[in-house]
């Protein structure tokens, strides 16, 4: 199965699946914009392995590199931004977990079973499936037929706190951070730049991500968060969201499973 996008969505998903004992390759862009990046299996990218509760993802050059992992059990994460390892590896299920908004080519014949997170897919049309992203009553909902609720733009509530607990860009350019993720921070505090320009905290609580250091961001990208519950061990663990979706993910491709080859049998009978 391939998971196109190791952030900490996809990261929920991949971890998911993986119990499950499904053999999972992860995606990704050559410079992914991370935010949580302790539970990305992204950041294997630029740290070329990491952890995430207790499963290990490496950064994977060539086709003999992902064979070699997956049988040491680990999670191969491949550069691949086109998407030319789902024509390589013909997977059973491709999962578009890079949260863009709208369909950046993903389609129903990439594989058996092609499932889309949040908005921009349509299930029945380029997907088998979408699973709902915003948080609520119908967080992780598995959609076979139409679309999940369009994005509203500004990041849901924690707490009562919604875009003052996300850190934007104040302006273009190269990004650097100044605070560890864990580490407590009070609001007006400056937890980063933008060259030279501060990215202060607007509220107090615990830095749960932030992007690394170097990488070239847009004006009001969004480049970390705080989690105002200040509970430094949820940085370093799947979230309640992202578990909630890999659950659903997974509850999806074994219902497709059973029902488009119970469908293929009968068309041919």
């Amino acid at each position: 199965m391939i998971v196109r996008g190791g952030g900490d969505l996809g990261t929920g998903t991949a971890h998911c699946l993986h119990q499950a004992g499904c053999h999972v390759v992860i995606t990704e862009l050559p410079e992914p914009l991370v935010v949580r990046r302790t539970v990305a299996f992204a950041s294997a990218v630029f740290e070329e392995q990491i952890q995430v509760e207790g499963i290990e993802a490496r950064l994977a050059p060539g086709h003999a590199d992902i064979r070699a992992l997956l049988s040491q059990g680990m999670l191969p994460v491949c550069i691949d931004p086109e998407g030319k390892l789902i024509s390589a590896l013909r997977p059973d299920a491709v999962v578009d977990a890079r949260l863009a908004k709208c369909n950046l080519g993903t389609r129903l014949s990439d594989a058996p079973i092609v499932i889309g997170l949040g908005p921009g897919f349509t299930a029945g049309q380029d997907v088998h499936a979408v699973i709902e992203t915003m948080r609520g009553h119908n967080l992780g909902r598995i959609l076979y037929r139409g679309t999940a609720e369009p994005d509203t733009h500004v990041p849901s509530l924690v707490l009562g706190h919604g875009r003052d607990r996300v850190l934007w860009a104040p302006c273009a350019g190269r990004f650097r951070g100044r605070t560890p993720i864990g580490e407590h921070v009070e609001a007006g505090q400056t937890v980063a730049d933008v060259s030279e320009e501060p990215v202060r905290a607007t509220i107090s609580g615990v830095l749960r991500g932030i992007l690394y250091d170097g990488l070239v961001v847009r004006e009001g990208q969004k480049v970390g968060d705080i989690d105002l519950r200040g509970l430094r061990e949820y940085c370093f663990t799947i979230s309640d969201k992202a578990r909630a979706i890999g659950g659903s993910v997974l509850e999806a491709i074994l219902y497709l499973r059973r029902h488009l080859t119970t469908d293929s049998t009968s068309a041919k009978l």
